[in-house]
């Protein structure tokens, strides 16, 4: 019922959406007692949009209920809250419905407007400082994901082995003459590869080959269920023996040389955030003052701008490839998409479109890429900084 969070999703709202759009927001949780709450303050939300419809002249009353249908309908769909993870994005508008589970929690929101509301979408789904970390022992696969803000636990798709016994099943080395299940435990994993147990050479021989086919068959599915439809980098969190054998095996492009050499399971959440970040800032700061020094570099060529109408204009004719919006900044406005102009409204109309958001979701649209950047990092002070294709 609930569609993977990506640019091209993301792309598709709003290429798919029509006029009145319903946007609905609402942190939720992953566990019992608390995810009980979740469906009340869900609806409650519904009674808002409904209000907000009512109010506006150019929606009838047949429609505004084409449009709260499939809200009230998830609202009564158990199944779908039993599984929620940190946050919930749902849209309707007509002849269109999509909602999103989200791995970061966002704040209540309730809009109704002419296209989707998509600013928490845009910060989560950006690619500047997002990352995944898969924690990898044989005894237990885990994997996040994390931006500077956090990290959040990424449920494993279907078809991805949490454990070695999972990956191989009766293919595995029977227990017995090493002394430990499945051959490895907490302490041979540190010893290293070559690390002999009673059963002799031969018997290591076997269960250092299991480990490899675990590994193989985990790269695999990791690569195809979760690093391909996500584009992100993948930190590896393993002790070094299974971090050398795990990286000689891998096919994934998008594992990092960088990685965490400890064992994972020794560490909570909060630590495994400092550890990992630790790793990603320097390169998410990196990426930052690369598109900072391009927007510079290209501006007095006039393939870069921070002025809004331009940008709109160059929105409008595909050309924005890049465009960094500042975090946390809105401007009441409308991007009048026809015309190809940023129109700013007087700020004291707080019911009004976001300015910045309207002319990220042309970006997004024509297949440009949004960046949402720190206001001390930002090279402008309009709020957006936009380079261009040509």
């Amino acid at each position: 019922m609930a569609a993977l969070l990506t640019r091209e999703s993301l792309r598709q709202l709003l290429t798919e959406s029509a006029t009145p759009c319903l946007s609905l927001y609402q942190p939720t949780h992953r566990t019992f007692p608390e995810r009980e709450q979740d469906p009340i303050r869900f609806k409650a939300l519904i009674r808002q949009l409904e209000s907000m419809l009512r109010e506006r002249k150019d929606v009838s009353e047949p429609l505004i209920e084409d449009l709260l249908k499939p809200l009230r309908t998830l609202a009564q769909a158990q199944e779908f809250w039993n599984h929620s993870l940190d946050g919930l994005a749902a849209f309707s508008a007509p002849g269109h419905f999509q909602v999103f589970h989200l791995q970061r929690r966002v704040p209540e929101l309730a809009v109704v407007n002419d296209r989707p509301s998509i600013r928490p979408l845009v910060r989560i789904v950006q690619s500047a400082d997002r990352y995944q970390i898969l924690c990898l022992t044989l005894e237990r696969v885990r994997l996040y994901e994390g931006n500077r803000d956090g990290i959040s636990r990424v449920p494993l798709a279907e078809g991805v082995p949490e454990t070695l016994e999972a990956a191989l099943g009766s293919e595995l080395t029977e227990k017995g003459q090493s002394g430990l299940p499945q051959g490895y435990g907490r302490a041979s994993e540190r010893a290293g590869s070559m690390h002999a147990e009673s059963g002799g050479s031969g018997k290591q021989d076997e269960i250092n080959s299991d480990r490899e086919r675990f590994f193989r068959l985990l790269d695999k599915a990791i690569l195809e269920h979760h690093s391909r439809p996500t584009e992100l980098p993948l930190l590896l969190a393993a002790l070094p023996d299974n971090q050398a054998m795990f990286r000689a095996l891998s096919r994934n492009e998008f594992l990092l040389p960088e990685g965490i050499p400890l064992d994972p399971g020794l560490l909570n959440d909060q630590q495994l955030r400092d550890k990992s970040w630790q790793v990603m800032q320097p390169r998410y700061l990196k990426r930052l003052e690369g598109l900072v020094g391009q927007f510079q570099a290209l501006a007095n060529r006039g393939q870069s701008s921070d002025q809004l109408n331009l940008i709109a204009q160059a929105t409008r004719e595909g050309r924005v490839s890049t465009l960094l919006v500042e975090a946390d900044r809105k401007i009441p406005g409308h991007a009048d998409q026809s015309a190809g102009q940023a129109l700013e409204v007087d700020s004291e109309q707080s019911n009004c479109a976001d300015l910045l958001e309207e002319l990220a979701s042309w970006t997004i649209q024509q297949g440009g890429e949004v960046v949402v950047v720190p206001q001390e990092r930002m090279p402008t002070r309009s709020g957006a900084a936009a380079i261009y294709r040509y």
